[in-house]
């Protein structure tokens, strides 16, 4: 069935100007994305397979690359480069408004939130460090490494120069676990000493590390995982 023998009501396009974003649901919104189906599927069809793939969830959808997504049969660069946009988009936006909280960081719940648009999805491992006066409000925050898949090291002596560069007084270590598990290794553990060590000699404090994962985190301060959903 085309989607121009759909009756206006439902179609994706017309439905969003009608009724507002809020009245589509994920395939549809996908739809309006993807603009055009196949001679085989209509671009709601399209949509329906595209998010299928995807496991039903906007977060592995969101790590699709390039390639990824041209393996869907309908969706060629073209398609692919407006997804990728949109998606970039969404992770600008949360970065925008979670990025510099006014209020002071004190629990590992808000590090979770600042840093979780950075991080959800991602498919290889980024370390970032929050940078933190005296009273423990964010002046700046900067990724230092980018992984692969499985570790990344990060540099101690680059993270102290930074800090010290900004002026900070604390430092917050983050970093992303994409296998879902946010527990940390031995390296996590060896790499969180000998930061905390290089930051003591300089006066500076590493106020916590977190392992950030999709839907969990885990800090070294607390020693705990926090499921978030």
């Amino acid at each position: 069935m085309k989607i121009s023998d759909f009756s206006p009501s439902e179609r994706p396009r017309e439905k969003l100007l009608a009724r507002g974003p809020r009245a589509l649901g994920t395939a549809e919104l996908l739809a309006i994305l993807l603009r055009t189906g196949t001679r085989d599927a209509n671009v709601l069809d399209l949509a329906h397979r595209l998010f299928s793939r995807a496991g039903g969830r906007l977060t592995r959808l969101a790590a699709f690359c390039r390639e990824d997504l041209c393996a869907l049969p309908g969706i060629k660069s073209d398609k692919a480069a407006t997804l990728l946009a949109a998606f970039e988009l969404g992770r600008r936006f949360l970065d925008e408004t979670q990025a510099h909280p006014a209020d002071p960081i004190r629990t590992p719940e808000q590090v979770y939130q600042i840093m979780i648009p950075t991080l959800k999805g991602l498919t290889h491992e980024e370390c970032w460090v929050l940078m933190v006066n005296q009273a423990q409000r964010l002046i700046d925050r900067q990724q230092m490494t980018l992984g692969g898949s499985v570790a990344t090291t990060i540099d101690v002596k680059d993270i102290i120069r930074r800090a010290l560069d900004r002026g900070a007084q604390g430092l917050i270590l983050v970093h992303n676990h994409p296998s879902g598990d946010p527990r940390p290794g031995q390296a996590d553990i060896s790499e969180t000493k000998a930061l905390q060590k290089a930051a003591r000699s300089m006066e500076l404090t590493l106020l916590d590390h977190i392992i950030v994962c999709d839907d969990a985190y885990y800090s070294f301060t607390d020693e705990r995982t926090v499921q978030v959903l």
